[in-house]
């Protein structure tokens, strides 16, 4: 196995740069974000953020890897499968609850693309807006 640079070592630190660059992503965009990490009972929110016409909660998938890694193990936002889907909105609908929120929920995935050496830089980043709903 490849030893990584001491910029990125493990799986857990890959997420957690892939999350601090989607939140400064969104602030560009002029999102305003509301909470980092929120967790209700074992369910887990990324980002919760708010734009002018709804709240957004974000799942942030971040990968490192080529186009054979990808094509082997598909894209990052591949991993927001039904299960995770339902365990995202049982937190967001108690979030929206506790803090009385009107506006709409949406529910985003933000793909982060890592250089596939590992040395933490971003090649790319994929913000896929309304990428399931509610029902």
């Amino acid at each position: 196995m490849n030893k990584l640079p001491d910029t990125i070592k493990t799986a857990k630190e890959i997420g957690q740069i892939g999350e601090d660059a989607a939140t400064r992503f969104l602030r560009r965009r002029l999102y305003r974000i509301l909470c980092r990490n929120y967790i209700d009972g074992k369910y887990e929110i990324d980002i919760i953020a708010e734009c002018r016409r709804a709240i957004v909660f974000i799942e942030v998938k971040a990968r490192t890897g080529d186009r054979a890694t990808y094509a082997r193990y598909g894209l990052p936002s591949d991993a927001v499968d039904t299960k995770k889907r339902a365990f995202i909105i049982s937190a967001a609908r108690t979030y929206l609850a506790r803090h009385n929120i009107i506006k709409p929920p949406r529910f985003d995935v933000i793909e982060i693309y890592f250089s596939p050496d590992k040395s933490g830089n971003i090649l790319k980043i994929r913000h896929m807006k309304d990428a399931y709903r509610a029902y």
